[in-house]
Formats: structure tokens, sequence, C-alpha cells
């Protein structure tokens, strides 16, 4: 048997076949019949079709919650005034650094910043003000530091700086 494809355009629609033709002998001797049996391919492409769009919008929407599972996993570690890392991950950070400390004879810093409570006349502008201070130094440590650099929210006035690779 020999099996090909056949594509037309009839009325403007394009129409795809399989072709499957076989040659038959009767065994009586007379002459060989060849036969051919066509088989529209347009409802298999329409399932190929349907088949691919599903798997390209599963896809899409995995790549979607894997966004979304960083941007949950980044909130969690987060300080949301600030954009600092929170105590936590500063802490699990700070482990990390003393490891690779003990093992590579690494130096590091770590630097403590507290503030000094608000002066009067920004205290008196309330909640929003003070908001306001906290994530205009978020920025400025953030904006400030190496991407292997931790920056922290330690609690509401301290702050700290784990700077890898940096001695005195």
């Amino acid at each position: 048997p020999v099996v090909s494809e056949h594509k037309f355009e009839v009325r403007g629609v394009r129409r795809e076949f399989s072709v499957l033709r076989q040659r038959l002998d009767d065994g009586s001797g007379g002459p060989p019949v060849l036969v051919a049996v066509w088989r529209d391919l347009a409802p298999q492409r329409r399932r190929e079709a349907r088949r691919a769009a599903a798997i390209e919008q599963l896809e899409q929407e995995q790549r979607a919650n894997e966004q979304l599972r960083r941007e949950m996993h980044d909130r969690v570690l987060r300080d949301s005034e600030t954009g600092l890392y929170n105590h936590a991950h500063f802490a699990d950070q700070l482990r990390r650094e003393v490891d690779l400390s003990t093992r590579e004879h690494r130096e590091f810093a770590l630097v403590a910043i507290e503030l000094d409570p608000l002066a009067p006349d920004v205290a008196a502008l309330g909640a929003a003000a003070r908001s306001r201070v906290y994530e205009t130094l978020g920025r400025l440590l953030l904006g400030n530091t190496r991407a292997m650099d931790a920056s922290c929210r330690w609690d509401d006035t301290r702050f700290a700086l784990l700077l890898s690779g940096v001695g005195l």
C-alpha cells in the first residue's frame, strides 16, 4: 500500500486528504485492480488545532501562576512598607553568611541602623509622614547595595544591612 496526502482548494476552502492506494489481485489471472481510499483530514486537523490551543492556554496559565507564586513568595519575604527583607528572612541570610564565613574564611559586614524618634513637626504629620520616611529609607538602602547584599527592616525603627564579602 502507498499512503500520500493531498491538499486542494475548492471554492476558496482548503481541503486535505489522506489517500491509501492498494493494488489488488483477485488470483484469477485477470488484470489487477487499483483501490484508492480517500479520507478527509479536516476533523483530525481541527482536533489537533484545538489540542494545540488548549496546550498553549495551559502553558500561559502555568507561566502566570509561576509569576504569581514568585510575587507571593517575595511578598512573604519583604516588608510591605519599605520593600526590604523582613526579620525572618534576614536571619536566614545571616546564618548562610556565617556558614560561608566559617567554611571559606570570607569576611562580611553587618551594619545596624536605628532611626531617632521623628522630629515633633514630622510626627505631627501623622502615620503618612512616618510611612514616607520608612519608604524613602527602604529605597535608599535597596538602591545603594549590591544584589548579593541583604537589607532588612528589623522592627519599627531598626534596620540592618548584611554586606557579603566586605571586611572592615
